[in-house]
């Protein structure tokens, strides 16, 4: 896959009717507007929200990471499984439910730990909710690795810093995806 084009998420008609997938207007997106328009929101949150509100898409590039630690999945939001499958890289309703899901679990917990989401606040929330899960041991192993796979070879960790809200507005985008039986189409 070439990474390095940047990824797009965009919402489409399920399933599709034709050769290709039909995108969904922009109009199904339209009040995620008014977040842009609330007062003190933060800037990438404001652009997210406005983003998806003229485009029905989401720049997922700078999120592919997080949501693949969080998820504990690869290439999640690249809809790499989709595409071994069903030959097209396309998460379905159901799938976003999931990322959803996730996503808005995550936002839930992570509010008393602040709205700057760091690598290291992300490693807290998530250790916090394996140790309070079934074989903790076993499964803070796990995370620890995933965590150090995330670091360079000097071992610094990545340079993560997400307003909370942005990320309710992309858990947003897939809720909506999934409520309304919306596809979510992975450009690359």
């Amino acid at each position: 896959m070439a990474h390095d084009k940047g990824l797009e998420n965009v919402a489409v008609h399920w399933p599709r009717t034709n050769q290709y997938y039909d995108p969904v207007a922009p109009a199904e997106f339209v009040d995620f507007g008014t977040v842009a328009d609330t007062p003190d929101v933060a800037a990438p949150t404001g652009a997210l929200a406005l983003h998806i509100a003229k485009n029905g898409t989401v720049r997922a590039t700078a999120y592919t990471e997080l949501v693949d630690l969080l998820l504990g999945l690869n290439g999640v939001l690249y809809a790499t499984d989709a595409a071994a499958e069903d030959e097209d890289p396309v998460i379905d309703p159901d799938g976003c439910a999931w990322i959803a899901g996730g996503l808005e679990r995550f936002v839930e917990s992570h509010t008393q730990f602040g709205n700057l989401v760091t690598f290291d606040t992300v490693a807290e929330v998530m250790r916090g909710a394996v140790a309070g899960g079934r074989l903790p041991e076993q499964q803070l192993r796990w995370l620890d690795q995933r965590l150090a796979a995330l670091r360079d070879d000097a071992g610094n960790a990545p340079h993560w810093s997400f307003a909370l809200s942005e990320l309710a507005v992309l858990a947003g985008f897939y809720r909506r995806c999934a409520e309304r039986g919306f596809a979510v189409f992975a450009d690359y």
